[in-house]
């Protein structure tokens, strides 16, 4: 398989947190290299542990190569240099500042390789307040605001499942990564970049103060304490062989569900049509479901839901999914060798190109399994390739014959160290909703011309607004530095002219039912046919093959079918899914989908030409959830959902502290931490108490160690006492609520929001000011986002159109620029 990154080699010197960003890298085709210490990386003991094998390092390093280098000797530091002077990207998680202080740190290495890309990946970033602080996955979620917002009412937070940050820090930094080298592909310049696993959950998991889905709608806008019943938003119910989950969002689906239920007298009244009227009628709709639904089994239910038009999805096991045929179809779901003589059920990768599975080829290797081989000096870098056609524009009796040509503003100068990443690409934005506005805004903001293509007909549902606001928040978020053409592609005029921008573009986005584009006469074999080069990205819930291609993409019935719903409640309470406030997965989709695309981009100024991208949004879910599947996979029935105990620590939980709903997180990981914790608690005594000894031993007796953590913070500050404890090494950290996040120390330090205003906004929002730190890459503008339709004039005139021949096609209702009056006064914007 010719796999667009096989040109690019990447040194991995990461332990632990990061591995997942060398593993996609690796299913993408780069060759990449870790880099150990004599005997392997401190991770590859890291729980759960079966048969003697790790199974987050055997899945997060399948694809790679192993190497040792002693780096507190010369010799393994020459070693490393050596290597350095041959490779593309340097991928390290080192605790900031160790390998400065070795001699071989990013100054070091650059000033002896000028075009490496050196990535740096930690908990909190390279500066700031909490650079040295204990980042565990309780640790983020906490501070990001993502514990905040899960758990049930008057109970304790609850912490997510584990695995969902570090398999989403690894896709940011890796989009990091790829950014910096294509823009040292124009360049020849490399770069030093600075990834914050903080900030990458903050931004890029489910962020407060960024695009929102319809789980955003049960958000008070106070931030009240507590949780809402989020179990109401998209309730489960029980049936004959589980439980199943419904995701009513339109009146339609109501309409269905209200015939489905035999037309209740009680429920006639047209204010049930709304998702506020049903939330609170749930004491006595939920009964009338749940009767219903009793006699049914699920695959029953999904179907009837189906014809119907009920969105109807599966609560399904871990058991259940490992023997789902839709992942078996898709090839998501795979049995393969993850470590000498282990086999598995494993997640194989997240996406598909041309129609192939990009994921796992090899096992993990042993540690210095390829110390005898040679890594010669190549010459790896792919000349920058920009031509584009040069047709003419005609008349439009002949629509499809001419690209666009660009205007001076978007034809920036690829090439300049001070031009963004991306400039002088065009991507053709088809997406809709929260996945679509993110995944065109990763390029938007580094520098390409992103079209957001808009249907006055089928209205992009993150245009809807709340409470009659002029413009939605989720637009101004999600769509900034980008144009607007209002188009109908339903038209045959309206395909002529998207075929013409086509013809012109590098990149093409959308997230329509499997099928779509193809319905409309723009498969990826017509539109490959125009351009060649063209890279063309078809993302839904569950892929374009299997049973299950054709069901609807609701996030929270992804969720349910991949397992991640069944873990993310508390021990004692199946029915209480504590999801209901997320919208993941999809920002971390949405990134999953970018890095490919960057990547096919870059392979293709090798090969010529485009590829055919698809990405499942539950093949997302599953990769994250991989040490739990596979764990599964091989010791049935062990895998349940832990609520905030971390079986492999103790003391681990979230824990009361003074106030109202104030609570603080912390993990025991190791005896040294152990010896630390007791020195906070002053309870020296503690360290030679035989019940806590050992790891094995605190664990027995959890109940205990619980007791005397639980007792210490009761009365303490969370923020207060979170600081003392990462004073001592401690993991820990206070349960932020969103508005924390803008008055945040460290967050403030590293300045880490930015501004985003609109005209039709009665005052600016925070927003996402980067992906990474850069040295070599400027921050993103802030370019307000558009109108619907707002930019569809000046891009027909980019076409060659003549103002006649777009007021035909105007009042025609193909073209559809924003109605005279309304396009907002620009001129005081950048």
């Amino acid at each position: 398989m010719n796999l667009p990154l096989n040109r690019v080699r990447v040194l991995d010197l990461t332990d632990g947190l990061g591995e997942s960003c060398g593993r996609y890298l690796a299913d993408l085709g780069a060759e990449v290299i870790r880099i150990e210490q004599p005997g392997g990386s401190l991770s590859r003991a890291a729980e759960p542990v079966v048969d003697g094998v790790s199974i987050p390092f055997a899945l997060r390093n399948a694809n790679k190569l192993a190497i040792t280098a002693d780096l507190a000797t010369e010799t393994g530091r020459e070693r490393l240099r050596e290597l350095a002077g041959t490779a593309d990207i340097l991928v390290e998680s080192q605790p900031p500042g160790r390998l400065s202080g070795l001699g071989v740190g990013p100054a070091e290495i650059r000033s002896v390789a000028t075009g490496l890309v050196w990535v740096s990946i930690s908990g909190f970033g390279q500066d700031g307040p909490y650079r040295d602080w204990q980042a565990t996955e309780p640790v983020l979620y906490a501070l990001s605001g993502v514990l905040s917002r899960s758990g049930a009412p008057g109970a304790e937070p609850l912490l997510p499942p584990a695995g969902l940050i570090e398999e989403s820090v690894g896709v940011h930094a890796a989009w990091a990564a790829l950014l910096a080298y294509h823009h040292r592909l124009d360049t020849g310049h490399g770069d030093t970049v600075d990834v914050s696993a903080f900030e990458a959950i903050v931004h890029g998991f489910d962020p407060g103060f960024g695009t929102q889905g319809s789980a955003a709608a049960g958000r008070s806008e106070d931030f009240p304490r507590g949780r809402p019943d989020a179990a109401n938003f998209y309730p489960v119910f029980p049936c004959r062989d589980g439980h199943v989950r419904i995701c009513m969002l339109a009146k339609r689906q109501w309409r269905a569900m209200f015939e489905w239920l035999g037309a209740p007298a009680e429920f006639a009244d047209p204010k049930y049509d709304t998702i506020p009227a049903r939330f609170a009628a749930a004491d006595t709709l939920h009964p009338l479901i749940e009767k219903l639904f009793a006699e049914y089994t699920q695959s029953e239910l999904v179907a009837e839901g189906s014809r119907r038009g009920v969105p109807v999805g599966g609560v399904h096991t871990l058991t259940e999914v490992l023997g789902t045929e839709q992942f078996a179809v898709s090839g998501v779901l795979a049995d393969a060798e993850i470590a000498c003589g282990l086999r598995a059920r494993v997640p194989s990768g997240y996406v598909s190109l041309d129609g192939r599975r990009a994921g796992f080829r090899t096992r993990a290797p042993e540690p210095g399994e390829h110390d005898t081989r040679e890594f010669p000096r190549t010459a790896r870098d792919i000349t920058a390739d920009r031509a584009r056609p040069t047709r003419a524009a005609t008349t439009t009796g002949d629509l499809a014959a001419a690209p666009l040509v660009r205007s001076a503003r978007h034809d920036t100068g690829a090439g300049d160290p001070a031009a963004a990443p991306l400039a002088g690409l065009r991507v053709l934005d088809l997406g809709v909703i929260v996945f679509g506005a993110e995944l065109s805004r990763q390029f938007a903001d580094y520098g390409a011309d992103v079209i957001k293509i808009e249907n006055a007909n089928f209205p992009d549902g993150l245009r809807q607004s709340r409470r009659g606001s002029a413009l939605a928040a989720s637009v101004a978020w999600g769509h900034r530095n980008k144009r607007s053409l209002g188009l109908d592609l339903r038209s045959t005029d309206g395909s002529a002219v998207f075929r013409r921008l086509a013809a012109g573009a590098d990149v093409i986005l959308a997230n329509f039912k499997p099928g779509t584009l193809a319905s409309m006469g723009l498969s990826y074999d017509v539109l490959a046919e125009i351009n060649p080069r063209l890279v063309i990205s078809e993302s839904s819930a569950f892929g374009s093959t299997g049973p299950w291609r054709a069901r609807l993409g609701y996030g929270p019935l992804v969720r349910a079918s991949c397992g991640v719903s069944a873990l993310w409640r508390y021990p004692d309470d199946a029915e209480l899914l504590c999801d209901g406030q997320t919208v993941y997965p999809d920002h971390i989709a949405a990134q999953v989908t970018a890095v490919a695309v960057l990547a096919t981009l870059i392979g293709r100024r090798h090969t010529g030409h485009g590829a055919h991208i698809e990405v499942a949004q539950a093949d997302t879910a599953l990769v994250h959830l991989g040490t739990q599947l596979v764990t599964e996979a091989l010791c049935a029935g062990t895998v349940t959902a832990p609520g905030n105990a971390d079986p492999y620590a103790a003391p681990s939980g979230v824990y009361a502290c003074a106030g109202d709903d104030e609570w603080c997180v912390v993990t025991v990981r190791d005896d040294h931490q152990w010896a630390a914790l007791c020195g906070v608690l002053d309870r020296p005594d503690l360290r030679s108490d035989d019940r806590f000894s050992t790891a094995a031993h605190r664990i027995a007796n959890r109940s205990e160690v619980d007791r005397l953590l639980a007792a210490w913070l009761r009365d303490r500050d969370p923020q207060e006492a979170a600081a003392e404890l990462q004073a001592a090494g401690v993991p820990a950290g206070a349960m932020l609520r969103l508005p924390q996040l803008l008055t945040d120390p460290h967050l403030t330090a590293r300045a880490t929001y930015t501004r985003v205003e609109h005209d039709l906004l009665p005052m600016s929002l925070p927003a996402v000011a980067r992906a990474a730190v850069f040295t070599g890459i400027a921050d993103p503008p802030t370019r307000q986002a558009p109108l619907a339709g707002e930019h569809t004039r000046e891009i027909c005139a980019e076409l060659g159109m003549v103002s006649a021949e777009i007021d035909v096609l105007i009042g025609a209702g193909v073209l559809q620029p924003v109605a005279t009056g309304t396009a907002p006064n620009r001129s005081l914007r950048p």
